[in-house]
């Protein structure tokens, strides 16, 4: 069974500002790798640890940090002859980062290419095909990001 406690809600004394709020969780770099290994299957400590070369404090305080904001959840796994631990899960808040994580990845593509080219590229399960992360309106059409405004406070609740 999952577990992990989540940290309580934004209150007033809280950032207004969506993205600083959400970079208070994510803003860090270990924060993101850590996310994109767990998004490539690897969910216990040393897995984790290995892959980034990060130091074992700095990840266990990613790693609460995740947890505790209900990005992360933990399960508990032994085994044979070792005592229990715990491995690292993606909650539902964290599978939507999915899209924040490709956008990164698109970004570094396209403006910080290697001249190797791409590590990865992303495409469709079911044909294969190429796959980009846009904005959509709600018929589910892309709309070029130079039509897209950002309204404030009081536009965006209309």
């Amino acid at each position: 069974m999952p577990s992990g406690r989540q940290v309580s809600g934004p209150t007033e004394d809280d950032p207004s500002c969506s993205i600083e709020r959400s970079l208070q969780i994510l803003g860090e770099r270990w924060s993101l790798l850590v996310l994109r290994d767990i998004f490539a299957g690897r969910h216990r400590f040393a897995e984790i640890q290995s892959s980034l070369g990060v130091a074992p404090n700095l990840l266990s305080t990613r790693l609460k940090l995740l947890v505790d904001a209900g990005v992360l959840c933990t399960r508990t796994y032994q085994e044979p002859g070792s005592r229990p631990r715990q491995s690292y899960h993606l909650t539902e808040a964290g599978e939507e980062l999915q899209v924040v994580l490709a956008a990164l990845q698109q970004w570094g593509d396209r403006h910080r290419p290697r001249p190797s080219g791409p590590s990865a590229k992303r495409r469709t399960r079911s044909t294969s095909r190429p796959v980009h992360v846009g904005f959509l309106d709600e018929n589910g059409h892309e709309v070029p990001g130079a039509d897209v405004t950002l309204l404030g406070d009081k536009s965006a609740r209309a």
